[in-house]
């Protein structure tokens, strides 16, 4: 069976966990060459292992935060140099939930550096390249939040929205140059994220995290949560020859829940 991905390389950016990590094993099992970006190196290290045992293809652990732009820029220019990305996944992302009438400033803008800004940052120093070779693809890694309001997260849905937003224009913009760019706007997947989500919304709305947690689980047509892997196929086919007339599109993986 022939690997789609093989001879591409992605960068991948909080791709030592969760959706992230998903993403970057569906891509190997491609034959995609991996840069994994994470801040915490000693994990990045052992994924990295891991995929090349699993899959043999070329994984290199780039330790990076994505709201520091110097650092930003010196990974995009060896990733640029070594190998050439021709696939970029902005999938680092934070969460935080409150009412927005207790919202602090420096909490607003913690969740905008990272969700927003850090898709900025990275976007903006891996497009040159793919615009002058007149190939690449980027993958937003959204949300349903992204999509509608929510109660007591106004922090996450608005960085989120501006992350749909973000990739519609840079859709329109980048098309002429052949580089593709949507979003993935999951629902609840269940990851590590989801344990702090599920925290931070039972204290702000003062309901027991079990009662949360079947409550939307009843509510969803599924009846349950989304897996990171179940996001993972179409990351591969947004990143794939497959989607070479697909752009500007924000793809909902929520088992039906926004159809609600």
């Amino acid at each position: 069976m022939a690997r789609r991905l093989k001879g591409k390389t992605a960068l991948i950016t909080g791709g030592n966990r969760g959706i992230g990590r998903a993403i970057a094993q569906a891509y190997a099992a491609e034959g995609a060459n991996i840069v994994l970006s994470a801040r915490d190196a000693a994990l990045l290290q052992t994924v990295a292992q891991q995929l090349r045992d699993a899959h043999g293809v070329r994984c290199f652990p780039s330790p990076c935060d994505v709201t520091d732009r110097a650092g930003v820029d010196a990974m995009v220019e060896r990733a640029e140099r070594d190998f050439g990305i021709d696939i970029l996944v902005n999938n680092a992302g934070v969460y935080r939930a409150g009412r927005f009438v207790d919202l602090k400033h420096e909490a607003l803008r913690q969740v905008f550096e990272v969700n927003f800004y850090g898709v900025f940052h990275v976007t903006q120093a891996v497009l040159p390249a793919m615009m002058r070779r007149k190939s690449g693809r980027v993958i937003n890694i959204a949300s349903t939040a992204g999509k509608w309001g929510s109660l007591n997260q106004s922090a996450y849905n608005a960085s989120k929205h501006a992350v749909v937003g973000l990739t519609r224009c840079l859709a329109l913009e980048t098309a002429e140059h052949n580089v593709l760019v949507n979003a993935i706007c999951p629902w609840f997947v269940e990851t590590e994220m989801m344990e702090t989500f599920v925290s931070e919304r039972s204290s702000a709305a003062q309901v027991a995290p079990e009662a949360l947690i079947a409550a939307w689980k009843n509510a969803a047509p599924l009846k349950r949560f989304v897996r990171a892997e179940e996001v993972a196929p179409l990351a591969v086919f947004l990143a794939s020859d497959e989607s070479s007339c697909v752009n500007g599109q924000s793809w909902a993986v929520d088992g039906g829940y926004t159809m609600i």
